[in-house]
């Protein structure tokens, strides 16, 4: 692995658990440092810091807020930044994710979807533009393979995340030529959790749509972040499909 992620400081949002705590261990495996973003996983969150910290003392820290309180976000980059001593790298990875049926949508649930996977992004990317220019840094933003093809009964989460493809390239046209900001879209990629709908038959006909026939791994995910960081200076304003090949296969 090359060395331009010795000592970069990440902040990552919803990194406590399943793909964010993937993504946490790769970057952290070659040389970053971490600030963990949780809202409520603070069991996992503690575990993983400590998982990390016995591997290289004082090298990831952890701090809670609820990203749909706006007036949290500066506090997460300038605690990153009090902590560390600077912030290199943003990935917005926390999300909200389930089902709203049209007839049957609330305005809660709008504020929700809407607050966790587009607005949050977007008002931290503007706390952390500062720092990230300074550091000539970048943003990452995980959205998902759904926002070309939206799935059925999910029409705010396809929204809000269509929404996050267009911020991705419209911070990349603002904050260019200093910071680069990119995106990458998960497909099947690890199982939601406690959701009744996907049985065996639906994950036997998601991976039978799949051109690798398979489903994905956090590492998947993780790795496409990495790249994007460490590798891709000349590409911005991107999306990188980490599906498996179903967003061509649909």
């Amino acid at each position: 692995m090359g060395s331009s992620l010795e000592n970069q400081v990440v902040l990552i949002t919803g990194g406590a658990k399943r793909v964010g705590a993937s993504i946490c261990r790769l970057l952290h495996a070659g040389g970053a440092k971490l600030m963990i973003h949780y809202r409520t996983s603070v069991v996992e969150a503690r575990a993983l810091q400590a998982e990390l910290n016995l591997q290289r003392a004082d090298s990831v820290a952890i701090i809670q807020g609820d990203l749909l309180n706006l007036a949290v976000l500066p506090s997460l980059v300038k605690s990153t930044i009090k902590h560390f001593g600077r912030l290199d790298v943003l990935i917005n990875n926390a999300s909200s994710y389930y089902a709203t049926e049209i007839g049957k949508i609330k305005q809660e649930q709008w504020q929700d979807l809407i607050g966790a996977n587009l607005k949050a992004p977007l008002f931290l990317s503007q706390a952390a533009a500062p720092e990230l220019r300074r550091r000539r840094g970048c943003i990452i933003n995980i959205t998902d393979m759904h926002v070309e093809r939206p799935k059925k009964g999910y029409i705010v989460y396809s929204v809000a995340k269509a929404g996050l493809v267009t911020l991705t390239k419209s911070l990349a046209q603002e904050l260019g030529p200093d910071v680069r900001v990119n995106a990458v879209a998960p497909g099947p990629v690890l199982w939601p959790e406690d959701n009744a709908q996907f049985d065996e038959v639906y994950r036997q006909r998601v991976i039978s749509q799949t051109l690798l026939k398979r489903i994905g791994e956090g590492d998947d995910v993780a790795k496409a972040v990495r790249f994007l960081i460490q590798d891709a200076p000349f590409i911005t304003g991107q999306v990188i499909a980490v599906d498996g090949g179903r967003s061509v296969n649909l």
